[in-house]
């Protein structure tokens, strides 16, 4: 009775007390409840769009722990025809939090949109997240019609072709600070039409039009009939050397090779290829390639041979032709890889992917000399570690194993303490507990991105992400608990990084079925991130993320009797389900684990093609050259995860040094003598 008067007394700061009280978020009182309820209604009507439900329920939420959510919905829900007192008072009342950060990002935005130069300037130096590309070009257009042409340069060219070149919706910012530099003559024509190549090569065609727009605006309309139909805008034009129809020529090349590299090539060799510059020229065979390249075709380094200059692509064709050169017979084309990453911008020659491969061509020159081999050991050195995939293979190649690190100095009292008051900590567990996973995830993100221990600007230190990330561990929100201990840059906490919740459960169900429990959490890591809850966008669900059909498939052949699909989010049948599919899908592999991981992600028709995508056959690879060309995106970064993964469970499970390459192996086409596929997995 006395614990439900002082949360009644005290509701503003109830989580603050139960977090001082208790390792998890209490239940809260009748009174409380029904706040969260319309703490949970207002959630829905912010995402409905109803601005006069948001209004009226507002009263409401005063003095719930997430209130500033609350007023962020309906002050957002009407940001367009607030006043500018209104949002300055909203500023006022919730300054310091994520809310007001997050408000003032949307006004800038809107500012800009609204061309209010002013008012955007004297609110920018308040705003702390500084991650909007968009915005960050308003302030850079801003810069360009103070300072003038001649003062902005170079730099800031460079930094507003970046950001627009990342961005693959249509936004004005950066389209509008484009156009002004082009007017400056501080961006060329060639950017433009690179932009728009790019577009249509991802299908974005509103975007491409965009930028057409600026550098040839009597062309911009004729964008949607390239993107529609290439081939017929081809068929209908007669080569000239005329600028804008060249481009327009090279967009349809484009969007011809992004589906048919093989149409695109010949329409290059047979007609177009003498009617465009060397650089339209190269550009067309470096999207060829790379579209080669992602079908596995064993003719991609052929197309990217017909590049003279490798400075005409850029780090997307080259990364994809390193992987053709990697996986070009049984023994890589060491030479072109080499420089290959030589041609990359210096940013992409830091990632740890390419760092690896290039220290690896160094080390296979036919006549590598002392202070070569040095170069490459040097390279492995700077990322070696058990911190990612190649970081691991880094280590290995070394001559080092993986190893589980020692636990860093236990949290104090005091540190412990100060993460439990974080008052964005508590809004962002609070709301995840409730059910606003994707509030609490971005409150809690601001605060470990943004703001110290002492509430200052600035990223929190190792010790205070350990703190925090121990907070999270102790309530069971599994995947802030990975994500901030992730971030330390030199204690690393593995109990917090790979933890291992239900490990009766699990460890008990994969010796029952002969499965290495380091794969399946390994898997589960990088699947849910241990939220039991958890669901994709194609309709995965729970821990293993399992697709109902493929649950109701697996449930018949493990002998899972009276399976409902209501049944997939329970922990123990979810475990079940999951590990047992786990297991017919790597049996089914000769016990691969890399073409397991695929096929778990992407299906198994998909990694059997990609283990074999020639009619059956092809060379046998290392089995990080196979991972690093899986074409999908999401499933190539998902099988290097997943392995990593693995190899550090297994490090902390076993206490004994391990070896990511053992798990790796090598991959190729199905040896003969090789038990028959399970043709029927799902």
């Amino acid at each position: 009775m006395q614990f439900r008067i002082i949360v009644s007394l005290f509701a503003s700061v109830l989580t603050t007390l139960v977090l001082s009280l208790t390792p998890a978020v209490a239940a809260p009182s009748n009174a409380d409840s029904k706040q969260d309820d319309v703490i949970s209604d207002m959630a829905q009507a912010f995402k409905r769009g109803d601005r006069k439900r948001l209004s009226a329920l507002l009263p409401q939420a005063k003095g719930h722990v997430l209130e500033p959510w609350a007023a962020y919905w309906e002050m957002k829900a009407r940001l367009d025809e607030a006043s500018h007192s209104e949002v300055r008072s909203f500023l006022s009342r919730y300054e310091g939090t994520y809310q007001e950060d997050r408000l003032r990002n949307d006004w800038l935005l809107l500012l800009g949109q609204r061309r209010d130069w002013s008012n955007l300037e004297s609110e920018h130096p308040h705003y702390r997240m500084r991650d909007d590309r968009e915005l960050r070009c308003y302030i850079l257009t801003v810069e360009l019609l103070e300072k003038g042409p001649q003062k902005v340069g170079a730099a800031m060219a460079d930094e507003v072709r970046k950001n627009w070149m990342a961005m693959r919706e249509a936004d004005d910012g950066c389209t509008l600070a484009a156009d002004r530099l082009y007017d400056h003559k501080l961006f060329n024509a060639l950017d433009i039409w690179r932009k728009a190549r790019l577009m249509i090569e991802h299908n974005r065609p509103r975007t491409a039009r965009n930028a057409v727009q600026i550098v040839a605006p009597d062309a911009a309309n004729v964008v949607q009939e390239v993107h529609n139909n290439a081939s017929k805008f081809l068929s209908k034009h007669i080569a000239a050397p005329q600028k804008v129809r060249q481009e327009l020529i090279v967009m349809a090349l484009v969007r011809i090779a992004t589906a048919d590299p093989d149409d695109a090539a010949k329409l290059m060799r047979n007609k177009w290829q003498p009617y465009l510059t060397s650089e339209e020229r190269h550009w067309v065979w470096g999207v060829i390639g790379r579209q080669a390249a992602m079908r596995l075709d064993s003719d991609a380094l052929d197309h990217f041979s017909r590049v003279a200059q490798d400075k005409d692509l850029n780090d997307d064709m080259l990364g994809w032709k390193v992987r053709a050169a990697l996986r070009a017979g049984n023994t890589p084309k060491w030479s072109v890889v080499e420089s290959t990453i030589q041609h990359m911008s210096a940013e992409a020659r830091k990632d740890p992917t390419w760092v690896y491969w290039y220290a690896r061509a160094l080390l296979a020159r036919k006549k590598s000399s002392p202070q070569v081999q040095q170069e490459a050991n040097a390279l492995l050195e700077s990322i070696a570690g058990v911190r990612g995939f190649y970081e691991q293979l880094a280590l290995e190649e070394l001559g080092r194993k993986i190893t589980a690190p020692a636990r860093p100095p236990a949290l104090t009292q005091e540190e412990t303490e100060t993460a439990r008051r974080n008052p964005s900590l508590q809004r962002a567990l609070y709301a995840i507990n409730m059910g606003l996973r994707s509030e609490g995830v971005r409150e809690w993100n601001y605060a470990t991105n943004l703001v110290n221990a002492q509430g200052q600007m600035g990223s929190m230190n190792d010790r205070e992400l350990l703190a925090a990330a121990q907070l999270a561990c102790d309530q069971q929100v599994w995947d802030r608990c990975i994500n901030t201990s992730d971030r330390t840059k030199q204690a690393l906490d593995f109990e917090q990084r790979f933890p291992m919740p239900f490990k009766d459960a699990v460890i008990a169900r994969t010796r029952a079925i002969d499965l290495d429990p380091a794969y399946v959490y390994g898997l589960i890591r990088q699947e849910s991130r241990f939220i039991m809850d958890a669901r994709s966008h194609v309709g995965a669900s729970g821990l293993m993320q399992v697709m109902p059909a493929t649950a109701k498939w697996t449930a018949r052949k493990i002998g899972l009797t009276n399976f409902t699909p209501n049944q997939i989010n329970d922990r123990d049948t979810n475990i079940a389900i999951g590990t047992g599919y786990l297991k017919l899908v790597l049996d089914s592999f000769e016990g691969s684990m890399p073409l397991a991981a695929a096929a778990y992600n992407a299906g198994p028709s998909r990694s059997r093609r990609w283990r074999a995508p020639e009619s059956g056959s092809g060379p046998v690879l290392e089995g990080a050259i196979w991972a690093e060309n899986v074409p999908f995106n999401e499933t190539r970064d998902y099988v290097k995860k997943v392995l990593s993964n693995t190899t550090n469970y297994a490090a902390m499970i076993t206490g004994q040094p391990q070896s990511l390459k053992a798990r790796l192996g090598t991959v190729g086409p199905r040896d003969a003598s090789a038990p028959a596929e399970n043709l029927d997995l799902p």
